[in-house]
């Protein structure tokens, strides 16, 4: 089974760097020379996707797809978003406004994804550099918008935390009943 999961987000988040850090297969990436407001942050930006596949068993290939997080190619968001599962938005805490930025993508890519159930999760990067804001000021915003998201601090260099972010994802997607223990 193949199953297709978006990594999303404003540039220099983290989407290029997390695929590649939890990617069984060498990522592909379509990145350009930064030529605009972009260049001073980096020197390469995404421009239409990344991609690369976890392989969790023989008979299950989860595609990694990264969006470019520049909103002028915000066409490629409907492209790549058919046929996903959910998303992992990650929002780069060390930018001037972390929290309109969360609000930006988790809405764009809840009604991209709406057709499949809107499902998502919240990693937030670059923590180490600033700390102006916590995981509860995230927490409360996701609230007041309406989202139920988890949200998770996140090294997109770690594959641990990429990996976390996407278990949490899959138990969004499929949530499973609470049982009772029988003492």
């Amino acid at each position: 089974m193949l199953y297709k999961i978006l990594f999303a987000g404003p540039v220099g988040a983290g989407k290029t760097t997390a695929i590649a850090s939890v990617s069984d297969s060498e990522v592909v990436q379509t990145d350009a020379r930064a030529t605009d407001e972009v260049a001073a942050r980096k020197d390469q930006t995404t421009v239409a996707m990344d991609y690369g596949t976890l392989e969790v068993d023989d008979s299950l290939i989860i595609q990694l797809v990264g969006t470019p997080g520049q909103q002028r190619f915000d066409f490629m968001w409907d492209i790549l978003a058919r046929g996903a599962l959910g998303v992992v938005v990650l929002v780069d805490n060390a930018r001037p406004d972390p929290l309109a930025d969360l609000q930006f993508y988790m809405s764009n890519f809840h009604r991209l994804l709406e057709p499949c159930g809107g499902k998502g999760v919240i990693g937030i990067t670059r923590c180490d550099l600033d700390r102006r804001l916590s995981l509860d000021d995230y927490r409360h915003c996701i609230r007041e918008s309406g989202y139920r998201w988890p949200v998770f601090e996140v090294d997109a260099r770690s594959r641990i935390d990429v990996k976390v972010a996407l278990l949490a994802l899959t138990a969004e997607l499929n949530p499973q009943p609470h049982r009772r223990r029988v003492a």
